[in-house]
């Protein structure tokens, strides 16, 4: 990393201008938008209120990312980490009876791609895509936090070792002491900061535009020949997650019935990963999307992350596109597809 150094107080519209990044950072090491978009903000007060500090001994964006790290693992000291359903147990019959809610802290929650991404090289667009895909941010929070940081500041934003030893007041063996240990915790998990984000083909687009309109009619002979027999579904904030394709859809055409009919509207991008919106009909027609039948959720907008098919009737691995972006009072609404 190399960047110039400035001699004088930063102007507001210069710390607004990392605003992209530092929210990306922070969305790494916390697993939720809500609180990196918070962090971020903690950050530039910080940062506005100390300016008279900053002599330019140090590049802008270096300061910023230490005041940043620090709010981050300041939060992380009294937050409990977030998690996926499944990271939590093993999976559950289709039962209303399974249904636990969780706090919606304790999630990880998808995060809409402009939060984090400007106008850049779309070289940088898609290292950027591939560093919040949601399996790895998950993963990154399986490790204690100054790991978290040390690897994201390595492995993701390519930081020298000697400007993450300064940024946390640490040697250079402890960050690669650090540094060896998160690697080691993520390999246990499958997953690493290097995997690629799979390519959507026209193929894969058009599979998912038929799942879609097969989930819209709730045609079930249409959806067993898309979803496989392996696919698994996720439904924060409830615990519960299902594994095989007979158990989401006895979900689907049981509990889950009320969702008949709902109309799946595409949405903001999350996590580079097509997303989408559930709604349910409205018998008033002064409010045609808004309400809520028996065993779907009450809220009105919930996008969802999907995971494009191999090839048609093969889906990609499950949790990328496992987690609703949603907030719900009732029931769940089921997701637009979390199949491997």
């Amino acid at each position: 990393m190399h960047e110039s150094t400035l001699s004088v107080a930063p102007a507001f519209g210069e710390l607004e201008q990392h605003r992209a990044a530092l929210t990306a950072y922070c969305y790494r090491m916390l697993g939720s938008p809500f609180d990196a978009e918070d962090a971020v903000q903690e950050s530039f007060v910080r940062a506005w209120r100390n300016r008279d500090r900053f002599e330019g001994r140090s590049a802008m964006r270096s300061w910023l990312y230490r005041i940043a790290t620090n709010v981050c693992l300041d939060s992380l000291k009294s937050k409990q980490r977030r998690a996926r359903p499944m990271d939590l147990g093993p999976s559950a019959e289709p039962l209303e009876s399974n249904l636990n809610v969780r706090p919606a802290r304790e999630w990880i929650e998808p995060i809409p791609e402009q939060l984090v991404s400007t106008e850049k090289d779309p070289a940088d667009v898609a290292v950027e895509r591939e560093s919040i895909r949601l399996a790895f941010v998950a993963a990154l929070q399986q490790l204690p936090a100054r790991q978290r940081a040390v690897l994201i500041l390595r492995e993701v934003l390519r930081w020298e070792a000697s400007e993450v030893a300064e940024l946390l007041d640490t040697s250079v063996a402890s960050v690669n002491s650090a540094l060896q240990r998160a690697r080691g915790t993520l390999a246990q998990s499958k997953v690493s900061s290097a995997d690629p984000l799979p390519a959507l083909t026209e193929s894969d687009r058009a599979m998912l535009e038929r799942y879609v309109a097969a989930f819209e009619r709730y045609d079930m002979a249409a959806l067993t020949s898309l979803i496989r027999e392996d696919a698994t579904q996720s439904m924060p904030p409830y615990d519960m997650w299902l594994e095989g394709r007979d158990n989401v859809f006895g979900w689907w055409f049981g509990p889950g019935i009320g969702c008949r009919g709902s109309r799946v509207i595409p949405a903001t991008s999350a996590n580079g990963m097509p997303t989408y919106g559930q709604y349910l009909a409205e018998k008033s027609p002064s409010s045609p999307f808004s309400s809520t039948p028996p065993g779907c959720s009450r809220s009105s907008v919930c996008p969802r992350a999907w995971n494009p098919p191999r090839s048609p009737g093969r889906w990609r691995e499950a949790p990328e596109g496992t987690l609703p972006w949603h907030k719900t009072s009732d029931r769940p609404t089921n997701p637009i597809s979390s199949n491997r």
